[in-house]
């Protein structure tokens, strides 16, 4: 892993996959005092320096949460077609094991926007290290617009960590209703619901809840989900 940049907080880097994918680009957001370490891939459509997760580093920053936001293949290349899971999950695996290396005594958790908790999760439904304390999802994409299905979720039952759905009322990618059947059987997953927010946790107007506001309460429910798997620990 070679360092590029570094200040007080924040510090770019370039991981290494391998001899046929190369290398991605990250981005650690330290926080003082942290009590976890968070990997986080985005979404299929923007790359880690999309103001959402840009703005989510920072609010898990002030909840004590660091992490670290990576690029996938397809986005490093400047493409727009999505990688296939299997290069998408061999990135996320190396970039996961170069964290743990460099932060081994720091309780790590893996996380995704959309695509990127998608392809996290599958790699954890076959890949299972111990070190992972948790996988968060900020919004689980489980059906496309206006086709309703529950497919996506099928390796869901075979990962072994604690999940975390964090979910919009009005998200067109995951109705509520199977969303709730997906995880109604999955004993190590919490669902919270965002009352008005779509699949990017935006609101409308009348809500009066900026997009400051907004993932500012996806960090803190971040916080409180990771102190009751710490809880639950002791």
């Amino acid at each position: 892993m070679k360092q590029i940049t570094f200040n007080m907080t924040k510090t770019t880097t370039t991981f290494y996959i391998s001899d046929d994918i190369g290398s991605v680009s990250g981005q650690w957001l330290y926080a003082k005092d942290a009590i976890a370490q968070m990997v986080i891939g985005h979404g299929a459509g923007a790359g880690m320096y999309h103001p959402f997760m840009k703005l989510l580093a920072v609010k898990l920053q002030e909840q004590g949460i660091s992490t670290l936001r990576y690029q996938f293949p397809y986005m490093e290349a400047g493409k727009k077609m999505p990688d296939r899971p299997k290069k998408a999950t061999k990135t996320i695996e190396e970039i996961i094991k170069a964290v743990h290396q460099d932060f081994p005594n720091t309780p790590l958790f893996a996380a995704g926007k959309s695509f990127g908790g998608r392809m996290t999760s599958q790699l954890l439904s076959e890949w299972q290290p111990d070190y992972i304390k948790g996988l968060v999802f900020y919004g689980f994409p489980l059906h496309a617009p206006g086709k309703p299905s529950t497919d996506r979720a099928d390796h869901l039952k075979e990962v072994k960590s604690p999940m975390f759905f964090l979910q919009g009322t009005r998200d067109k990618l995951a109705t509520p209703e199977l969303l709730n059947e997906v995880t109604k059987p999955l004993s190590l997953s919490t669902v919270k619901y965002f009352d008005g927010a779509d699949h990017s946790f935006a609101y409308l107007k009348k809500s009066n809840i900026n997009v400051d506001e907004s993932i500012e309460m996806l960090a803190l429910a971040t916080r409180k989900w990771i102190d009751s798997i710490f809880s639950d620990e002791t």
